[in-house]
């Protein structure tokens, strides 16, 4: 396939904060004397682009081709487009926008000082019949847009006096328009893209509609990502602004917790961010921005009429990457049903080709919320594809060291701060997970370099004891002040930087085993076990099992990574339990900590009291939350987060993922479903449920490889109930005491059911092989 790196360009003009610049159309005419059998065209737009053949618009997506940094990789598509040709004249149309090329808006985080910058370019050939017809050249000519001002992070502005109707169709009078001209080829390797696109999948209706000053507000009900459609019939001249926010202050749009508040920023962010701006040519139009997309439950509207403020103004386009779905959850509790509601449409909302902190303030790829994530996100999304394309890209982006960014894509930023083993842990959990749940060994294979040269570089980073504390640590701790901490959590950085370099390691001796690389294996291994030493010797108290920090996060990762010997695990847990209980119940882990606090209680027994903390509608507990109304996962635990009138504490983000775990554990621990629960059989699945007494049923779907497992469980109704105890010959008071469980699986997967503390099937044992059928399930009588 001809991955053309001849590049053109409409001029050297960049668009800036200060200087907005037209986003350029691009036309080419040819004739074809027959229609060809296949034709194909690839394409790289820098940023992105969109693609018209015959005036019809053939893009896969919104953002196309991807999120790159085009100094490491540069992002093609191919389009079959032989039923778009004709015999005769022909038209191949071409709009460019900013995108991650020209990324501006991104200034917090230098994207603006990138090496790789210039004016917006694109590279393209149409090859018809086998033979290649042409290439981007200069015979394309080229003319401003109706876009005047485009930014991924910031917005759209249009100007419909300036639509040029039928430019991009045969016929039409181009004789005004410039020769295009050569642009440098971008250093970044070419490489075609396969992730998955960009796709609108749901369009959202407002709720509610209301005046306020200077315009309309328009809620649509959820918190979400995406961009408005509007529809108007509108007057010449009329300026519409619709600026798009996650909360109401005082019924007014709030944007600070959308924003970077620093007395260099806010004038921008107050006159840009996520702001999209339609000037009317007059009569009925549409207008969806390009190039852009928000994350808000609220648009406030500027400009519009009290006869034109209809719920058919505005149209929420919801947009994310086009995963399939493949798992799912559902249980009696409603809270807990929500949560994982909110955690699904806050992975969603934040997939845009792969996993970003947030759809408005920032759009970046962060590793560290990617690695929390990884897990639960492939339980219920076939991810593994859109996995595999950032990873090239966190690859292609490695310092020579081993160093790995805290943002990918980046310009250079995030070495110096933003990174860390927690966060770099991204480059092993990504393809660990990813073979878990697909037993795909090539993205084992295409990261084995990597992983080994950052195992090299952390070995560079230890200290005198065999330590190292290089990076962030448990992100947004809840603090007793109600808020949240960042680089001053109760888990000293030296034992959460280490210990999760010790999980890395681990899980890459066990991935170079899976595919051969024995030497590597046992290389990983051997920095495992310094690690485990040097954690033990000078991160825990022997005497009382206790890890450095005094923490839930420090003794909950000593336990889930098995820094504690099997006969200390059970004072461990008392003194895991004990902290807990000082925080009448409550969490108090930050973003690390939260990765692992749940399952350990339930490898503990504890499924209970993970039940109770999750769902503890005071701070700080996820149902506070859904108390709160919360449509989507927050940021962080914040103690006063009634925001609709007056003064408040700090906002947090109300749109992350990576405290999304819950809905892991909600699967794994509530239902029961643990599929290849030591990742080296795709063909295993094992169900270990949890009879917490605030549920009456739960159950989980997952598609594997060989196809779709079902695990239920239910309490029985009063009939079945007396039934089984006159069978046992128990009084049990009348209390319900039978689950029935339920299990659906192909006859290849294998496994075993093993029930809870307490708890035996009616035909006795507590444990079996895993077999398709119904089950009866008696709590023990005491």
């Amino acid at each position: 396939m001809n991955l053309s790196m001849n590049f053109i360009k409409a001029n050297d003009q960049m668009c800036t904060f200060d200087h907005h610049v037209n986003a350029p159309l691009f036309r080419k005419r040819f004739t074809l004397d027959n229609t060809p059998r296949w034709a194909k065209i690839t394409i790289c737009g820098l940023g992105f682009y969109e693609l018209f053949v015959n005036g019809k618009n053939i893009t896969k997506g919104p953002l196309a081709p991807y999120i790159s940094a085009p100094d490491d990789l540069c992002y093609f598509d191919c389009y079959d487009v032989a039923d778009y040709l004709t015999e005769g004249e022909n038209v191949i149309g071409v709009m460019l926008g900013n995108g991650m090329h020209n990324a501006f808006g991104g200034f917090i985080w230098d994207f603006e000082k990138a090496s790789w910058r210039s004016s917006v370019k694109f590279a393209m050939t149409l090859t018809a019949n086998g033979q290649e017809l042409f290439s981007a050249d200069e015979t394309f000519v080229t003319h401003p847009s109706p876009i005047t001002f485009d930014d991924l992070r910031m917005g759209c502005w249009y100007d419909a006096n300036l639509e040029l109707p039928g430019w991009s169709e045969p016929g039409f009078d181009d004789s005004s328009w410039q020769p295009a001209q050569s642009a440098d080829a971008p250093r970044g390797t070419p490489k075609l893209c396969e992730a998955e696109p960009i796709a609108v999948s749901a369009e959202i209706k407002p709720v509610n509609i209301f005046k306020c000053t200077g315009g309309y507000i328009y809620d649509f009900g959820v918190n979400t990502a995406g961009v408005c459609r509007l529809k108007i019939n509108g007057r010449p001249g009329q300026k519409i602004t619709m600026t798009h926010v996650e909360i109401l202050m005082d019924k007014k749009p709030y944007l600070e917790n959308i924003s970077f508040v620093r007395p260099e920023s806010w004038d921008i962010y107050q006159k840009y961010n996520q702001k999209d701006v339609y000037i009317c040519r007059g009569g009925e139009a549409e207008f969806v921005p390009s190039f852009t997309y928000h994350g808000f439950q609220y648009v406030f509207v500027e400009g519009l009429s009290e006869d034109q403020a209809t719920k058919d103004a505005l149209t929420y386009l919801e947009m994310h990457s086009d995963l399939p779905v493949r798992g799912s959850f559902s249980c009696s509790d409603s809270t807990v049903n929500k949560l994982y509601e909110m955690a699904h449409r806050s992975d969603l909302a934040n997939f845009y080709y792969f996993p970003t902190d947030c759809p408005h303030r920032e759009k970046n790829g962060w590793t560290g919320d990617a690695s929390m994530s990884a897990e639960h996100m492939l339980q219920w999304l076939g991810a593994e594809k859109s996995f595999a394309e950032w990873l090239a890209n966190i690859r292609a982006c490695q310092r020579e060291d081993g160093a790995v960014p805290g943002i990918v894509p980046t310009g250079g930023w995030g070495f110096e701060w933003g990174n860390g083993p927690a966060w770099d842990s991204v480059i092993v959990n990504l393809p660990y997970y990813t073979y878990q749940y697909t037993g795909d060994k090539k993205i084992i294979i295409d990261n084995a370099s990597m992983i080994m040269r950052y195992l090299h570089y952390a070995t560079t980073q230890f200290d005198e004891r065999g330590l190292l504390a290089i990076g962030l640590g448990d992100w947004l701790q809840p603090m007793e002040d109600g808020t949240a901490a960042t680089n001053s959590a109760d888990a000293p950085l030296e034992l959460t930087d280490s210990a999760i370099v010790f999980d890395m390691a681990n899980k890459a001796s066990f991935l170079f085993e899976q595919v051969g690389l024995l030497p590597q294996a046992r290389f990983a291994a051997h920095i495992a076990e310094n690690l485990l030493n040097a954690l033990r010797i000078n991160l825990m108290d022997p005497k009382t099992c206790t890890a450095a920090g005094n923490c839930q996060t420090s003794q909950a990762l000593f336990l889930a990574l098995g820094l504690f010997k099997d006969e200390e695990i059970p004072q461990a847990k008392q003194v895991l339990l004990d902290m807990i209980h000082e925080k009448n119940d409550h969490l108090s882990s930050g973003m690390i900590g939260l990765r692992y606090l749940f399952h350990v209680l339930s490898a503990l027994g504890e499924s209970e009291l993970a039940y109770a903390m999750i769902t503890n509608d005071t701070y700080p507990g996820y149902g506070q939350w859904v108390k709160d109304g919360a449509t989507t996962l927050y940021e962080n635990f914040e103690k006063d987060l009634s925001f609709q009138e007056g003064e408040t504490a700090h906002i947090p983000s109300l749109n992350h993922h990576f405290l999304g775990d819950i809905a892991s554990w909600f699967v794994k621990s509530l239902a029961g479903l643990r599929f290849n629960p030591n990742a080296d059989d795709v063909r295993r699945a094992d169900v270990c449920p949890s009879f917490v007494d605030g549920l009456a049923f739960a159950k989980a779907e997952f598609t594997a490889p060989d196809g779709k497992i079902s695990v239920g469980w239910k309490r029985a109704d009063r009939n079945v109930d007396d039934f089984v105890n006159k069978i046992r010959n128990t009084d049990a008071g009348g209390a319900i005491n039978t689950i029935v469980l339920s299990v659906t699986a192909p006859e290849t997967i294998h496994g075993q059911i093993v029930l809870p503390k307490g708890y035996s099937f009616l035909r006795g044992g507590t444990c079996c092989d895993l077999e398709g059928g119904t089950y009866t399930i008696v709590k023990d009588v005491e």
